[in-house]
């Protein structure tokens, strides 16, 4: 029955299904032609000398070989690092180090990221195009391993490899997450994580799905890999655009697709001649994480594509997983749902668990297990004394156990002995009709130890003046305490964000830091 079988199973059942196809090339590849890429690239591996559970990095665009080289980690029982293009030299050099790869694999687009690491650390690096200096050619390799008609490696005992993926380190340096391999007896059965997925996402093989981010992503990289491994197919962007993930939707017929805050935001903006341009009926199921999308952001997508929005709460680590459907989250704006791996636990300082309606640091037991690579104290930091697990987030849950979250730990403002949450200021601060984006941060204060300033981003054509921001100020004095509101606001062009959408509050932190007394002081009497 194909049902049970892993990717490589019904590649060789069906070798000649289309699986994955580059929007911007149009380029197709078949499920045979994916397979044999990564079997190649597995047994290539082996003939490198890597032992099962030892790790090679990829540090490559949008592109086919990211998942053929993910197919093939699991094929050889090793890790693959897989990092963000964006990444400096010198971070690309830490990690590299840190999670102790014995290769890497990188292209002509990403080699100069590998200069420093290369510079100080010479180690076996080679490239998916030509051959350059510094890089082997990849297919040359592969090519010449064939040319050798060697028995193959038999990988039948060895647990099934799978990625590391590095924290995005928006607090201190990025982390390796070290999730435990899974047992060589689910070899050639279909991963136990994509059959979930499948079942609550309603992803089979006639699952279309576009994936418009940057494989190096957890989400994107792994829901991938589980649509193949559910046998359907994936429309891959090498980049994002709003408008061309309309006309892929039409065009391919996609049923499913993957999302940030962010792109939300820019589909919003094209104009409406544009959005309507675009035939979106078979478009089923929208997901979104990675960063809290704005109420109004939400709303106003779900007006335009209907109650298709999926949004869930999760992290690299994999402790716990929350869901909420959009019939759901319009009964309960701005929250992330219940959890569907692992159960919830709100905690206070003490270790305490709170009740419904108090705001604690959010804890997860019973879901995955996993450790930071090479730092057993945030590993330790992680996991309280019942074994329960953090994302370091703070939130509450409702009455029903909706989890509805307020900011992450490392960005509490204390003023005056209070704790404050950035994201409540920002959502009153939201209400006004001028502003389209806000970030709250702490800056320095010779009184109260900190005080909360907010970064604010008009919309087109309002006036960054003191009147607007004490407009803004006092809309949300009407649903905030007077000493949460913000005591200066500085209108700016945009915020700092990593692709994902994920808030870079400590840049803002740094920034305002050294410029406490930037913008406009509100006073409010």
């Amino acid at each position: 029955m194909t049902g049970m079988q892993d990717f490589f199973g019904r590649a060789a059942a069906a070798p000649d299904r289309v699986v994955l196809v580059m929007a911007e090339t149009g380029k197709h590849h078949t499920a045979g032609e994916v397979a044999r890429s990564a079997l190649h690239m597995a047994q290539w591996l082996h003939a490198q000398g890597l032992q099962p559970g030892e790790r090679f990095a990829v540090v490559l665009e949008n592109r086919v070989e990211i998942l053929a080289l993910a197919l093939a980690a699991r094929q050889a029982g090793l890790y693959a690092a897989v990092l963000s293009t964006h990444l400096m030299p010198a971070e690309v050099a830490y990690i590299v180090q840190d999670c102790g790869a014995r290769l890497v694999v990188a292209s002509r687009k990403t080699l100069p990221q590998l200069a420093e690491l290369l510079a100080a650390h010479p180690m076996p690096c080679w490239t998916v195009d030509e051959a350059t200096p510094q890089a082997a050619s990849l297919p040359a390799a592969l090519h010449a391993q064939q040319a050798l008609q060697r028995p193959p490696a038999d990988f039948a005992d060895r647990p099934l490899g799978r990625d590391l993926l590095y924290s995005s380190g928006t607090t201190g340096r990025p982390k390796g997450v070290l999730k435990p391999l899974q047992p060589s007896h689910l070899r050639g059965q279909t991963d136990p994580d994509a059959l979930a997925t499948g079942r609550i996402m309603g992803m089979d093989e006639h699952t279309v799905y576009l994936s418009p981010a940057p494989l190096y992503h957890a989400a994107p990289l792994r829901y991938t890999l589980r649509v193949l491994e559910l046998g359907g197919q994936a429309v891959i962007m090498e980049r994002f655009d709003a408008e061309t993930a309309l006309a892929l939707i039409a065009r391919h017929r996609v049923t499913h697709s993957q999302w940030v805050p962010t792109m939300f935001g820019r589909l919003l903006k094209l104009p409406e001649d544009v959005r309507q341009r675009y035939d979106l009926s078979s478009h089923r199921l929208a997901i979104h994480a990675a960063a809290p999308c704005p109420v109004p952001v939400k709303h106003a997508m779900l007006d335009w594509w209907g109650d298709i929005l999926m949004e869930y709460y999760a992290g690299s680590e994999g402790c716990g997983t929350t869901m909420i459907s959009s019939p759901e989250w319009r009964l309960r704006p701005g929250s992330v749902g219940r959890p569907t791996t692992g159960q919830l636990h709100i905690v206070d300082d003490a270790g305490q668990e709170l009740p419904a309606g108090e705001i604690g640091q959010v804890y997860f037991s019973g879901g995955g297990q996993f450790s930071y690579l090479n730092d057993a104290e945030k590993t330790r930091q992680a996991i309280n004394e019942h074994g329960w697990i953090t994302y370091g987030d703070i939130g509450h849950v409702d009455a029903e156990g909706y989890l509805f979250l307020s900011d992450r730990r490392a960005d509490l403002i204390l003023s005056g002995g209070v704790n404050l949450y950035p994201r409540e200021i920002e959502d009153a601060l939201m209400r006004h009709p001028d502003v389209q984006e806000v970030a709250v941060v702490g800056v320095p204060h010779a009184d109260f130890g900190e005080q909360p300033l907010a970064a604010v981003v008009l919309r087109p054509g309002a006036a960054g003046s003191l009147e607007t921001a004490r407009a803004i100020a006092a809309q949300a004095a009407e649903v905030l305490a007077r000493m949460k509101l913000p005591q200066r606001m500085v209108f700016v062009d945009t915020l700092p964000r990593l692709e994902t959408g994920k808030l870079l509050r400590r840049k803002l932190k740094e920034r305002f830091r050294d410029e406490p007394q930037a913008g406009f002081a509100l006073h409010h009497s």
